[in-house]
């Protein structure tokens, strides 16, 4: 009797140790896959511009958008610089991939009739994916270095859509 007293005493000592020791040996495994995940991530330029969502300010007055992108030529979250002319007009189609072509209604002076006449001009203009433009939508779009042979805008805001 006094061996089946003794195993029992022994097995019910061993859950109580084999619990904490499982608790430390999890914690143990949980920590070394939190440092196997953070040496394997690499930091590009691009994950980093996912991961944040803040804005730069482009010099000039228009709401930054709230959403992020990971585009290179955004004017918001990439590289590019904006300069020159300030135009607005309505995207007519966006079937180019991040490009859209802006139609935009002028007046015309003829000094000869004295008399103004309306024109129109199309402009292709990149159009970064965290303003999200479609065809109908008055944009303000804005002069910057050549993206392309046809393309040297790039939309900046977003008024409305129809």
């Amino acid at each position: 009797m006094d061996e089946k007293e003794q195993t029992v005493t022994v097995a019910e000592a061993k859950p109580a140790a084999s619990q904490a020791d499982l608790a430390a040996k999890q914690a143990k495994k949980q920590a070394k896959k939190q440092a196997k995940a953070d040496e394997s991530q690499v930091l590009t330029k691009a994950t980093v511009r996912k991961t944040l969502t803040k804005a730069r300010n482009i010099g000039i007055d228009v709401p930054l958008p709230t959403v992020g992108c990971d585009d290179d030529d955004c004017p918001f979250h990439g590289t590019l610089r904006v300069r020159g002319a300030i135009l607005e007009g309505t995207v007519v189609s966006e079937k180019m991939n991040r490009t859209v072509v802006v139609r935009r209604e002028y007046m015309h002076f003829l000094p000869k009739f004295e008399r103004l006449e309306k024109r129109t001009s199309k402009h292709r203009a990149h159009s970064p994916p965290c303003l999200g433009t479609k065809a109908g939508d008055i944009v303000t779009i804005m002069e910057c270095r050549p993206l392309s042979k046809t393309v040297a805008f790039v939309v900046v805001q977003k008024k409305s859509g129809v």
